[in-house]
Parts: structure tokens; sequence; C-alpha cells
């Protein structure tokens, strides 16, 4: 379908390029593909720079694929606190329980077995197997198709299944024989420093000679792609409890259920309200004597003081905006409660608390959003 003239000239060049300027990232120190497995899920949604302090922490925590299955789930979580997307790291650790278990700890090369591994699709099997193992596999991320997408002219939309697989079947044609990890590697850096989505760096890009998008001026309206939704809004009442008699001084958390978003990860208490009631423009008498009923009917008496402060998170596909208001703990004769207040820590339904002072929250893996808030009310 592409001359092969101009898929060899762009396989050699890349290549050549890529020896001379290939960044030195921590992962690319070794071939081991558990350091590899790591890296790629840590960099999905994620920013290189981002990811290397994580990289070295989580590997110095968890060195080996065995150390990674027999450890709790909180620690994995709390080495992964602020990196977001946590799913990446239950699924993770999931799938080294599989490695363990199927395959005695070693990584698995076939592709059935690796794409058969918890949280790795397409993509992620084909750069661990490229990458780690040298076997020619399309590993074809955003990155990828864009710059195929220029270099070759293809306008289609990038969203569409059969445009990923055509992308797939073309990445394999232009590995050259032994270079498969290096290739991978090329592909992926060609497009995270020169092939940018905006203002791409054409005069100093290795391909720009045979690049097609560049001769039609084409090369800042490709990759074509379908836009995203635009995450839905949702508006939350949140609680910082101050604690009272024996938890004085100590906040009140609670741990989020063990499914579903941001599962399994510790939060202040927080109730949804309609859209009606956005925090950010409903008084603060009718916000806080909403947020005081809505915590009672859950079993949590408080007696709500005023606002501390507004904020925001954005997930991909629920952006919260949440009103903050200081509580404190009031002694209700509420009998799921009753035994728990000479105690550190209660149950009610699904749900656990701990009272916590700002020394605790080492233990315990907020997400980003209470991180900000938690650190900006004991900082006050």
């Amino acid at each position: 379908m592409y001359n092969t003239e101009l898929k060899r000239y762009f396989s050699q060049e890349l290549l050549d390029w890529y020896e001379v300027n290939k960044r030195d990232l921590p992962w690319r120190r070794h071939r081991d593909p558990y350091y590899i497995w790591v890296s790629e899920i840590m960099l999905q949604q994620t920013r290189v720079d981002t990811v290397i302090p994580y990289f070295h922490r989580f590997i110095e925590r968890f060195p080996t694929i065995q150390s990674l299955a027999d450890a709790p789930e909180d620690d994995v979580l709390k080495c992964w606190e602020g990196l977001g997307y946590y799913s990446r790291a239950r699924n993770l650790q999931a799938a080294a329980r599989q490695v363990t278990e199927l395959y005695g700890g070693v990584m698995p090369s076939g592709k059935d077995e690796v794409s058969g591994l918890k949280g790795i699709g397409p993509y992620t099997s084909g750069a661990i197997r490229s990458i780690a193992f040298n076997i020619p596999a399309a590993a074809v991320d955003g990155n990828v198709m864009r710059v195929l997408s220029r270099y070759f002219l293809i306008e289609e939309d990038i969203m569409k299944v059969k445009t990923r697989t055509k992308m797939e079947e073309l990445v394999l044609t232009l590995v050259p024989e032994g270079r498969a990890s290096d290739f991978t590697q090329a592909l992926m850096e060609l497009g995270a420093l020169i092939c940018t989505p905006k203002s791409p760096k054409c005069l100093v890009c290795p391909v720009m000679e045979h690049c097609t998008a560049r001769y039609e001026g084409k090369e800042e309206s490709l990759p074509i792609k379908t836009k995203a939704k635009p995450p839905r809004p949702e508006y939350r009442l949140t609680a910082i409890v101050e604690g009272t008699g024996v938890h004085e001084g100590k906040i009140l958390i609670r741990k989020r259920p063990s499914t579903g978003l941001l599962a399994g990860m510790w939060e202040l208490p927080h109730v949804i309200v309609p859209a009606s009631a956005n925090p950010a423009v409903m008084p603060e008498e009718p916000a806080m004597s909403h947020l005081q009923g809505a915590l009672l009917e859950e079993g949590i008496p408080v007696l709500p003081i005023g606002h501390v402060m507004d904020a925001e998170h954005t997930f991909s596909h629920i952006h919260w905006n949440m009103g903050v208001y200081r509580c404190t703990w009031q002694d209700a004769p509420i009998s799921s409660l009753q035994a728990a207040e000479s105690a550190a820590a209660y149950e009610t339904g699904i749900e656990q608390f701990r009272w916590i002072h700002v020394h605790d929250m080492e233990r315990y893996a907020f997400p980003n959003v209470f991180i900000r808030i938690l650190h900006s009310y004991f900082s006050s």
C-alpha cells in the first residue's frame, strides 16, 4: 500500500536519529520486562517528567514481580499516590499476582499470555513484547498515530478501531529485522519530542524530507480525531470533621468502596448535591444545613462551622466541584457510632473510618484533590 522505499527511509532515518537523541530514562537502562511493564503503565495519561520519581520509588519499594504480588494493596496505592488513574495500580498488582501464579513470577513474552494479564491492552502488550523481548509487535498509541498520520498522510479518524488496526499493520512492516526494541522506542520518542500535537518541529525532524503531510501543508491538521465528550460536572459538599475528646486535634476520614472510581482510597466525608446546589453559588447556611443532614443520614453526626475553601478535580469523565466546610463532631446518641467514640476506628456498612492527625497522612493513600485540601487545612 505504501511505497517500500518510503518506508525503508523512514525506519533507517528514525533509528539513526534515535541513537543520537534518545533520552536517558531509568527504564531504558535495563531490559527487565518488569521495569518496562511498570513504566508503560505509569506513562499512560502521564508525562515522562512526572513518572520518573514515581518509577524510582515504586521499583525501590517493589523491586520484583513477586514483591508487588505479595504487598498489601494499601501499600501499593500509597506508593502510587498523586499519580492518578489509580485503577492502573490495582490492575498492575492483580497482573503481578497472575504472573506469579501462572508463570512462576517470570514475565511471559507470548502475545496471548501478555495480553491476558489484567490491565494490559493492545498497546501495552506491544510495548512490553517489543521493548523488553525485541519481538516485532505493534505498540500504537497517540504519539505513534500522530507520526504515522502525518508521514503517510493517513486522513482517517484515529479514534476508530479500523484506523488503529490499519496503523498496527503498517508498523509491523516498518520494523527492521532485529531492531524491534529500538524502533518502538524511537517511534515513541519522535512523537513525544519532535512530531508534537501542536507546532511540530518539522525543521529538525529526521524524516522531514519525505513527510507527506508536510509537503501537503497538513502537518498541523493531522491526525484527524473525534473530540471526546467533556467531563460532566458534579457538585459535592465536603466535611473536614474535627474530633473532640480522645480525638481532639484529629480529623475524620473514610475509605471508599473496593470497586468503582478511586476504589479503596481514603477521603474526607462528602455528599453529592444537584447542580442547583452548586457549592460555588449556594449560600453558606443552606449548604451547611444540607451537609449536616446528609452526613447524619450516613451515621456521621457533625455541626458545620463555616466554609473553608473550594476545590475541584477533573477525571476523564467527571469534573468535581467541591465546597469544603469545617465541622465539629457531635456526641450524638447514634447507636452505630456510640461504640466508636472511644475507639480509633469504626465501620458502618462498607465504609471504614479513621481519625487521623497530620502525621498519619503518610499511612493512607488519598486522591490528589483530598491531598490538596488536607495540606491546606493542616498548614493553616
